[in-house]
């Protein structure tokens, strides 16, 4: 139920972020922080982490101890080819919204148990389903704030 397994928090955390990210003038998709990402490259970032979240769930629920295989984000972020610097940022914003809503059915169905579900992160070792909502409950709020300040950080 929602009740034991926070959707509705994890709800309100997808909208804070995809609040924040349609705030953001397409003129000041580029502000970047002197140390940090600019919004657009932020924007790519979430779409990119939120695809590795909704698989990272269902081997949790649906496989024995499963292995999470971690990766280099800041990588992600150079990558030339994955266009964090350029590319339109609909297309990501369309991403998260879907797969943060897909998950969040997940998450309604959720019993107890399933919290205790677990697996093993190639950098962070055990991991379970209570974990990982925990952690993708904060990470979209981060990264609201990381906009905010992005935008309208003094720098």
């Amino acid at each position: 139920s929602s009740d034991v397994c926070s959707s509705d928090l994890y709800r309100a955390a997808t909208q804070e972020f995809l609040a924040e990210a349609r705030a953001v003038p397409a003129e000041q998709l580029d502000r970047t922080p002197p140390e940090g990402w600019s919004a657009r490259q932020i924007i790519h970032h979430m779409a990119d982490s939120e695809t590795q979240s909704y698989s990272r769930i269902r081997r949790l629920l649906a496989e024995p101890s499963p292995t999470i295989q971690g990766y280099d984000e800041e990588a992600w972020a150079h990558c030339s080819t994955l266009g964090y610097t350029e590319l339109p940022v609909e297309v990501s914003l369309r991403v998260f919204e879907a797969v943060r809503e897909a998950s969040a059915g997940l998450i309604d169905r959720m019993t107890p148990a399933d919290l205790e579900k677990s697996g093993t992160h190639t950098e962070r070792g055990t991991i379970t389903i209570a974990h990982w909502l925990d952690m993708y409950t904060r990470h979209p709020r981060e990264h609201a704030q990381q906009l905010n300040h992005a935008l309208h950080g003094k720098f």
